[in-house]
Parts: C-alpha cells; sequence; structure tokens
C-alpha cells in the first residue's frame, strides 16, 4: 500500500483556511454514475493557497466531515489540499498539465490575477493563438478565448471564457498531456465511461460536469503523485462493485477499497498506465 493514499484519511485532507459548515456541492454527481470530484493538491504554503483559490478565483472555504476538513469548493469540483507537504515540482512535465475553469469574463478574471500577483503565462502556453494582453483569442471563428495563470507551487490554471455562463466560475477540464495521448483518451473511456470527443484540437473525453482533454507531448512525463496536484478524483455511485470490476479488468487497486468514518464516505485510488494517481469516492457528494 503507498503511504501517501492513507493520508486522505487523515491530515492529508487538511487545510487551514477559515470557513463555514455546509454541504459539499458536486452538482453533477446525480447526472451519472461517475462524475469528476476533486482536484488534491500537496502545499507547504496555505495562505498562499487561500489567497489563490478563495480571494483570488472565488472558490468557497468550508468546512465538512466529523473532523471539520476544511476544503475549498468551486461549482462541481472540490479542492483538497495536504498541509506541509512541499511539492517535487509544479503540474507541467507531468500527466495532469493543468486544471481549467470557465468564467463568463475573461478580461476580468486576468486582470483580478495579475492584480494579486500571479504569473499569467498565456504567451507561452497557447501555442497557434494570438495573445494580446494575456489573454490568447479563439483558435477558429466561434470559439473561445483562453488564458493561463500559474497559482500557488506552479499549479498551472486556465481559464476558457464562456460569456453565456452565468455563474462567476466553474470547474470545465482537466487537462492530461502524453506522448500516447490518443491511448490515454480510450483508456479514460473504458476504465471510467468517458465520451469520447474528437476532430477538435485534441482528443477529449466527456464527463457530467469536466472535459477530459488529451494533449499530445513531445516530451516525456512524469507521475503525479508528490507533484503539486498530487491525484485526481472521481465520485464513483457503488464504488466497491466498481472496484471489483476494476480488479476483474486487471486494474490493481493501490488502495483497497475502505469506508472513511470521519466524513461519510468510501475512498479506493488506482494509478493509470502513465502515472496519473487517481482517487476514486463514494458519497462525497452528500458529505455535510
Amino acid at each position: 500500500m503507498r503511504k501517501f493514499g492513507v493520508a486522505l484519511v487523515a491530515a492529508a485532507l487538511l487545510v487551514v483556511v477559515s470557513g463555514s459548515n455546509a454541504a459539499a456541492q458536486l452538482a453533477a454527481a446525480k447526472d451519472g454514475p461517475i462524475v469528476y470530484g476533486h482536484h488534491h493538491l500537496n502545499t507547504t504554503n496555505i495562505a498562499a493557497q487561500k489567497k489563490f483559490f478563495v480571494d483570488t478565483l472565488g472558490g468557497k472555504a468550508i468546512t465538512i466531515g466529523t473532523n471539520n476538513t476544511e476544503i475549498v469548493e468551486f461549482p462541481n469540483v472540490l479542492i483538497f489540499f495536504r498541509a506541509n507537504q512541499a511539492p517535487t515540482g509544479g503540474t507541467r512535465g507531468t500527466t495532469v498539465n493543468h486544471i481549467g475553469f470557465s468564467v463568463p469574463n475573461l478580461r476580468q478574471m486576468v486582470d483580478k490575477v495579475k492584480a494579486n500577483g500571479y504569473q499569467m503565462i498565456t504567451s507561452t502556453e497557447a501555442p497557434g493563438r494570438e495573445v494580446k494582453d494575456d489573454i490568447a483569442g479563439p483558435l477558429q471563428p466561434g470559439g473561445a478565448s483562453i488564458a493561463f495563470a500559474l497559482g500557488p507551487d506552479d499549479v498551472k490554471v486556465e481559464f476558457l471564457e464562456a460569456k453565456q455562463q452565468t455563474i462567476p466560475i466553474t470547474l470545465n477540464h482537466v487537462h492530461f498531456f502524453n506522448p500516447k495521448n490518443a491511448e490515454m483518451q480510450a483508456w479514460y473511456v473504458k476504465t471510467f465511461g468517458a465520451k469520447p470527443r474528437n476532430g477538435g484540437a485534441f482528443p477529449a473525453g466527456d464527463l457530467p460536469g469536466v472535459a477530459l482533454n488529451f494533449s499530445p507531448s513531445t516530451e516525456p512525463v512524469v507521475a503525479t503523485q508528490g507533484r503539486a496536484l498530487d491525484h485526481i478524483g472521481f465520485e464513483v455511485k457503488d464504488l466497491e462493485a466498481f472496484c471489483k470490476k476494476l480488479e476483474a479488468d486487471g486494474i490493481k487497486l493501490a488502495v483497497p477499497y475502505r469506508k472513511v468514518p470521519a466524513l461519510g464516505i468510501a475512498i479506493a485510488f488506482i494509478t493509470d498506465p502513465w502515472g496519473t494517481y487517481i482517487e476514486m469516492t463514494e458519497g462525497l457528494d452528500k458529505v455535510q
């Protein structure tokens, strides 16, 4: 058993930010047997994380569970932190290159990110697009403008403009980089039931509330565990049965199915063939 996986049960979930007690909100959980659930970050600078994810991006600090675990909530994604765990590097160079949010007013978000002291990296991260004042224009007419920033611990974050969006910010995508990106797409389609989507700039797979994007990488990529984004998380209905199916399909559980009484959930971990550490939960959407 990987000792880091067990840490989710206890200190791995802790983040010292002020928060009100509330129910975790994963609205998309009602829309499918498997949806996206959470990002889990390593950090030694909680104050910086709070400034970025809460004060700058507009996430909500809440506490959940009988142990008052403090997390940050966005529509359709929860962010957990392992405090006092120095990451071995940022997200770039790993299988999960960045996480993405959509916002209705990209200029407003970029200006806020810059005003709060964070580095915009759009000019180096949006090849093939015209970049003006840290915003990359659409690849084609009618497409979306995007921008990239570096958060604390070099977590790369993309912002995508969705002008018709009625809420200030929401989860949009998780973006994988891999020399074998087509194989990676096929694995997530088969394993998690993502709906394949091809024909765009890169292959993708859709689950309720999130797009899983798969870009080709000309450079080798490394595993996520220990990096700033340690693992990604999916919320799964009937997780115990799902874990048995994974094992029957030859996928080894890095951390076996177990219940976490303090949160009232069940968890298990696997690692994809390219090193992405993945947590699966059941009941995270109902945690109070």
